[in-house]
């Protein structure tokens, strides 16, 4: 639900972790890109690191200590197998961890993935007044993630709450 209060437009970056994709061939990330734009948000960068844990740490990081992101969502490295390791690098920053994301995302992920969503290890947080989300790396969790949890919660007009106003330096 929404009220009269005007739309406010924040600054996210968009990282995606993977060790094959390149500009070219990333799906999940230019999804990304493309819906936040069109909601009305601004690409404040948008970068791809291999899943790397102090790769990523150090991308996050350096997006978390700049004043202009107020968001980060990364896409990839939160399966089970092989190298997948964005929560690991991204946990330890995060001031507070958004329980509720991973929970809701993937009770939604079961109604089109079944099982399979015990394997997602989605993580959302705060850090430095920062939120971070991390999503798996397919288009279909990243579009499901935006449409049905972050979107609203990045929209100062859902209530009867949304992460906007508890950033105070864009509320006050």
């Amino acid at each position: 639900m929404t009220d009269q209060r005007q739309f406010i437009p924040l600054n996210i970056a968009v990282l995606t972790v993977s060790d094959t994709r390149t500009e070219a061939t990333d799906a999940s990330g230019k999804h990304l890109a493309e819906r936040l734009t069109k909601t009305g948000h601004r690409l404040a960068e948008k970068a791809i690191v291999p899943d790397d844990i102090y790769r990523i740490r150090a991308r996050v990081s350096a997006w978390i200590a700049a004043p202009e992101v107020q968001v980060v969502l990364a896409t990839g490295g939160t399966g089970v197998t092989g190298r997948d390791g964005t929560p690991e690098a991204v946990a330890p920053l995060l001031d507070k961890v958004l329980d509720g994301f991973g929970e809701v995302f993937r009770m939604i992920s079961y109604e089109d993935i079944g099982t399979s969503t015990l394997q997602s290890r989605a993580l959302a947080g705060v850090a430095n007044g920062t939120y971070v989300f991390c999503l798996p790396g397919s288009r279909n969790a990243c579009a499901t993630a935006w449409d049905k949890l972050i979107q609203t919660q990045l929209d100062y007009r859902t209530r009867p709450c949304n992460l906007v106003e508890l950033m105070p330096r864009l509320t006050e």
